[in-house]
């Protein structure tokens, strides 16, 4: 899996969330795919406080434990969450923007590292990927790769809080049947690029997965997942525990 880190010239989400941090407001996120019309990101959503998350963010913050890494932590939210809470929590992203903000937010322990960098060898009790963490994995192929990655990062009886999406809604027929084409790429796989105001990203792969799909992959590689909370689009907070 690639370990790579953004520079500020390629980060758009950083510099939105710059603009945001600085200014109160920023300009359109802007959000490309093969797949999807043209979307945007409403960046005022990263930085919302702890009662204006989802029930399932709420949970995952409330169930975290021991030493947290918080992955792909964006503006902070979560851990600036978990350090009122009092607990020990280590936020790192690829953005250097972000890092940044975050630092400036008041992010104790905050570092630009890519959560597949080999030479990051800290261990932790629980691990975070919220808002869509599963996308950080990027293909189903990738699967094996991660959780092998995660049983070098996670200590003993550890685990990982992922939430998702089940993308199935998005072939659903008007009589309830689902038209997904099988013998293609899995339905969960989309191609994202980003744009802010002048700067534009690379193009990245994200994975939302099913939450059944997820259980056999953790369960192939020494991990019991469980269903913690389900949202209100086919979304879900799962728990995926090193046996």
């Amino acid at each position: 899996m690639k370990a790579n880190l953004l520079s500020p010239d390629k980060d758009p989400m950083g510099a939105a969330i710059t603009d945001y941090f600085h200014h109160q407001k920023a300009g359109k996120l802007r959000v490309f795919s093969s797949q999807f019309e043209e979307d945007e990101i409403p960046i005022n959503q990263l930085f919302r406080s702890f009662d204006e998350m989802s029930e399932p963010e709420k949970t995952a913050l409330q169930m975290a434990s021991g030493k947290i890494l918080d992955a792909g932590a964006g503006s902070g939210c979560h851990t600036l969450a978990l350090q009122e809470m009092g607990k020990e929590v280590c936020a790192i992203d690829i953005s250097p923007l972000s890092v940044k903000v975050m630092a400036e937010r008041g992010v104790r322990d905050v570092r630009q590292i890519n959560l597949f960098d080999v030479g990051f060898l800290e261990t932790f009790d629980t691990i975070l990927m919220l808002m869509n963490g599963s996308g950080i994995i990027g293909k189903l192929e990738n699967m094996p790769d991660f959780f092998l990655r995660m049983k070098q990062l996670l200590r003993p009886g550890g685990c990982i809080l992922m939430d998702s999406s089940d993308l199935r809604y998005l072939f659903e027929d008007e009589d309830g049947s689902f038209l997904i084409d099988l013998a293609g790429d899995y339905y969960g796989e989309i191609d994202f690029r980003m744009q802010y105001k002048n700067i534009k990203g690379d193009r990245f792969d994200w994975l939302y997965v099913d939450f059944q799909t997820l259980s056999l992959y953790a369960a192939e590689y020494g991990f019991e997942a469980e269903l913690i909370k389900e949202g209100k689009h086919y979304d879900y907070l799962a728990c995926l525990r090193m046996k």
